[in-house]
Parts: C-alpha cells; structure tokens; sequence
C-alpha cells in the first residue's frame, strides 16, 4: 500500500482504555484540576488520536513560539497552528513543571492526565496578528482568543481515555488508525481528503468528483467539532452528506468519517493545518478550494493556495488539488470553473452564501444547479424548525 506516511514518520498516539479510568482516578484524586473547555476538549482528542502527530500533548513555551513565528515546530517540521492549553492565571501559580494535573470536562468527568513540562505566558494580540493576521475582534478566531481567561497556558504530555469523545457522531468518528485500515481494506493507494464545515452543494460535489477520477477513493471528512454560532449545525450537516451519498456517490469509492476538531477560521494556515491533518488519516493528496477555511473578508480567495505552494512535497508529504471557483454554467450545461469556462456571468448561476440563506429560511429550494433537491429539503427543514424554535416578540 502507498497511503501517505504520518507527519513526523509515526502516528503519535495517547490512547488509555477507559476500563482504567476509576484506578486512575483514585490514583490521582488529590492532584489539580483543569476543565477543559469544548475548544479544547477537541484539541485533546486530536492529540490522542494521533491527528496531530507528532504532537504527543499540548505544546510548551518553545513549541508555541516557533509555531506561530515560522510555522514550523522546533526541529524544522512543518506545523501552522498552535495546540496550546490555556489555564487562569491562579491555576498556573499553583502548579510545578513535572506535576501530574486531571483533565475534566465541564460535567467533572476524568479525560485523561497530562505531565506538565512547561508553564509560560502567551502574547495573544502577537498571536492574534501572526495566526489571524488581525487583532480585529470581530474574527472568530480572534474572538476566541479573547474569552480565554487570560494569556497564560501549559504544555505537556497527555494520556487521554478512550472514550473522551461520546455522542450521535461516534460510530463515524474514526481514529486515523482507523481510517488508514479502512482504505487498506478497500485496496485504495492513493486517497482524497476533502474539509468541509458547510452543508454540501454542487460546486463541493464537482470538485470532488473531479478528484475522484485521478485518485482510488474519497475521504469527505467534515469538520463536527466547535464552528461560529451561525454555521449550519454539525448535525444537519451530515443528514446533508448521507443524502448525497446515498444517491449521487459510487459507495465503493467514497469514505465518511467526521474531523472532531474544531473551527479556527484561520484561512491559509487553517488550510495547510488541514491538509497535514489528513495526511496522518491516510490521505494521499487533499482539496484546496476557494477562501478554504476562510471567514469574511479577512483572507484572498486564493492565499491558502499561494500559501501551500511555498512548500514542496518533501515537506507536506501530501499532494494539494488547487481549485478555483465552481458554478454551472447554463451555455456549457454543467457544473465548471474559471479555469475550465469562458463565458460571461450571464450564463452562471453562482449566488451568494447570504442568499441562499435567506431563500432557505423563506423555504424557497436554491436553483437545482446550485443545490441538489434532497439536500435543499434537509436545509430548509432545519431552517423552518429553527425559525419556529425562536419566541415571537411581543407587541403589547
């Protein structure tokens, strides 16, 4: 088999049977304890899986700084974002480097341990500005940074239990270990990987299955971790993606799973984050759209492309597909982009994001170009249920 070799060599992983947890809890029952935040419940999970490798906890102060200032981790490889954990400024006061610390939920639940190597300070407008490339507090990202309780973090290694991640998604929320043995099974050697946050349209539908034709198989991963309060839940989402599948997909040839990670919103770095991501689920090569992992305005529609194409393939170990925008095209008959069509906007059925909202929420499908009819029928029933779910305001 030829599928991607891990990031780093090996798939890193911190996997403890979840049988262990009431000896370790008893074990460890005095020592300190941080709640983890959803956010960061999700970063623990991807180190535990080993989606992160060769990360094997959260980073320390060196690690940070050198991911942030040049993308790379201390020893040259290749790393976008930092996986940090944030703590009040109290709890790091009260902790000591080689100290054993719990990891709970916010139900108290036990996630795992970590052994701290590393108490330091974040510089989060610096973080901010170099991650984001905006200090802009209307980001998302940036927002998130400033809930935090304040700039301090700790870095370490971590044991998680294997059962940190429960809920209705569990049956597809495959291990890369997992994902790699699946295609082996299917004798796949060269696999698709394809990030999506957002419901699937046709334009998503046309570029994977334009990459579908030079690899063996599909990985549609979308993303189920945390996302903006106004994206389209994670759960109407994959309703949208078994329809899909259900009808229009070759169910030799394609692999759902979901990416418990959560939404950072980061634009080219998040791209790059991304493809890295999928190379230690297996994938061979990996889908760059238009503004990928974009929000807003805040990044070019094409900067995750310029930005994956300063590294070489010795270095990403992942073969990056570049697409530009997707439509149809009335005069071609068919779903196309700027690379592949010349004709003027008059033939393109292309609308915005917004409006097509708003014609789901007046229970109005998107044109059929634009939307498969089953999947429109998911958004507009989710839409309507939300629309009835909000109080009526008073007039009185």
């Amino acid at each position: 088999m030829f599928l991607s070799v891990p990031h780093g060599g090996r798939l890193i992983t911190a996997l403890s049977p979840a049988s262990a947890r009431p000896e370790m809890a008893r074990a460890y029952a005095t020592r300190p304890a941080i709640r983890l935040s959803p956010r960061e419940i999700s970063d623990l999970g991807l180190i535990a899986i080993g989606a992160v490798s060769p990360l094997d906890g959260f980073m320390d102060e060196k690690t940070y700084h050198s991911v942030v200032d040049r993308m790379r981790l201390p020893d040259g490889l290749v790393f976008p974002l930092p996986i940090v954990l944030p703590v009040r400024e109290e709890e790091a006061r009260g902790l000591r480097i080689g100290e054993v610390v719990r990891l709970l939920d916010t139900s108290d639940r036990l996630l795992g341990l970590m052994t701290v190597s590393d108490i330091f300070r974040r510089d989060l407008e610096w973080e901010a500005q170099e991650v984001y490339r905006t200090n802009d507090p209307a980001h998302p990202g940036v927002a998130a940074l400033g809930r935090l309780p304040g700039p301090f973090a700790i870095g370490g290694k971590v044991t998680v239990f294997d059962d940190w991640s429960e809920g209705p998604f569990a049956p597809l929320a495959l291990t890369p270990t997992e994902s790699r043995a699946r295609f082996e099974s299917l004798g796949w050697q060269t696999v698709v990987g394809f990030q999506t946050r957002n419901p699937i349209h046709r334009a998503h539908e046309y570029i994977q299955k334009c990459s579908l034709e030079i690899v063996d198989g599909l990985f549609l991963h979308p993303l189920v971790g945390e996302t903006k309060e106004d994206d389209v839940p994670a759960r109407v989402r994959m309703d949208c993606y078994n329809v899909l599948l259900e009808r229009y997909y070759p169910r030799t040839r394609v692999v759902l799973g979901v990416f418990p990670g959560a939404m950072r919103y980061a634009g080219p770095r998040e791209a790059l984050f991304h493809a890295l991501v999928r190379k230690n689920y297996g994938c061979t090569h990996f889908i760059v759209g238009r503004d990928h992992a974009g929000v807003g305005s805040y990044y070019g529609p094409f900067e995750a492309h310029a930005l994956l194409r300063q590294f070489s393939f010795d270095e990403l170990g992942i073969i990056p597909i570049f697409f530009d925008t997707a439509y149809y095209c009335r005069t071609c008959e068919g779903m196309v982009s700027h690379k592949t069509c010349g004709h003027d906007e008059s033939s393109h059925v292309l609308l915005s994001g917004t409006k097509v909202r708003q014609m789901l929420r007046d229970g109005l499908p998107p044109p059929p170009e634009m939307t498969r009819p089953e999947v429109a029928a998911v958004l507009i029933g989710h839409y309507r249920k939300r629309e009835e779910s909000i109080p009526a305001v008073s007039s009185s």
